[in-house]
C-alpha cells in the first residue's frame, strides 16, 4: 500500500487489488459487503497510523476513487461546528469548509458505488465467522487465560503477537468446531477485549511470541 500524507488532516494512500486479496478480501465483497468494507477501511487505518501517525480521534471525510488496478482513497480529519449541524473540513489554505452533518460519510460511500450494490434480496447468508483477535494489556492476563482455556484450544489455530506495549492473541476456528465456538470466545473475552488492529499489521509490525498453540506453551512455561 502506498501512503502520501498531504498534511497536519489529509492523507492520501493507494491499495492495488492484488493487495486487497492478499489481506483476504475478495475484489466483489468491497463493493457488496458492507461490514468487510469496514474492515478493510480500518485495516488500512491501522497501517496509516502506524506508518504515518495519523491518530483518528473525530469525524473523517472520506474521498474514494475506484481505478483499473486499484483503489486510491483521501482521508481528511474533520471537527463539527458549535452548532453540531456541519462538519468543518480544512483546506490546504488553513481555512475551513463546511459540510452537513447530514451526509454521512456511509452515504457518500453509496454515492460513489451504489450502482454496483447488490439489494437486501440478493445478499448471500452471512458467514460465521471464524477468526477473531483479542487484545491482553499485559502478559499476566496472557497467563491466566492460557490456564483456564488450554483444555479447549487443541484443535484451534492460537498465535501469540506483541505490538505497541500490548499483546494479541490470533485466533483460528476449524469448521468442525462451530458449535464449540461461541462458549470458548466468550472465555476469551472474559481475559481480553476487543479489537480494530488485524492480523495483516501483526504480522507487517508486531513480534511474534508463539506461531502456533501458544497459550498451551504459556502454560506450559509459566505457572498460574
Amino acid at each position: 500500500m502506498e501512503i502520501e500524507r498531504i498534511n497536519e488532516n489529509t492523507v492520501k494512500f493507494y491499495i492495488s487489488y492484488i493487495d486487497i486479496e492478499d489481506r483476504g478480501f475478495e475484489r466483489e465483497e468491497i463493493w457488496y459487503n458492507r461490514e468487510r468494507s469496514e474492515q478493510l477501511f480500518w485495516q488500512m487505518m491501522d497501517e496509516v497510523n502506524y506508518k504515518e501517525d495519523f491518530n483518528v480521534d473525530g469525524p473523517l471525510w472520506i474521498q474514494v476513487q475506484a481505478m483499473e488496478k486499484g483503489l486510491e482513497i483521501i482521508v481528511t480529519k474533520a471537527q463539527v461546528s458549535k452548532d453540531g449541524e456541519d462538519l468543518e473540513l480544512p483546506n490546504e489554505d488553513g481555512k475551513t469548509i463546511d459540510v452537513s452533518v447530514d451526509d454521512k460519510i456511509e452515504n457518500m460511500l453509496e454515492d460513489k458505488f451504489g450502482s454496483n450494490k447488490k439489494t437486501s434480496s440478493d445478499k448471500e447468508p452471512k458467514k460465521k465467522q471464524s477468526s477473531y483477535i483479542v487484545q491482553l494489556k499485559n502478559f499476566e492476563d496472557v497467563i491466566q487465560l492460557s490456564h483456564y482455556c488450554k483444555n479447549n484450544f487443541k484443535q484451534i489455530t492460537d498465535r501469540l503477537f506483541y505490538y505497541q506495549d500490548k499483546y494479541y492473541l490470533f485466533l483460528e476456528f476449524p469448521k468442525e468446531m462451530a458449535e464449540e465456538q461461541d462458549d470458548i470466545v466468550s472465555q476469551v473475552y472474559e481475559f481480553a477485549d476487543d479489537t480494530k488492529v488485524t492480523i495483516h499489521l501483526l504480522e507487517a509490525y508486531g513480534k511474534v511470541i508463539f506461531t502456533n498453540d501458544a497459550l498451551y506453551e504459556v502454560s506450559n512455561y509459566f505457572p498460574a
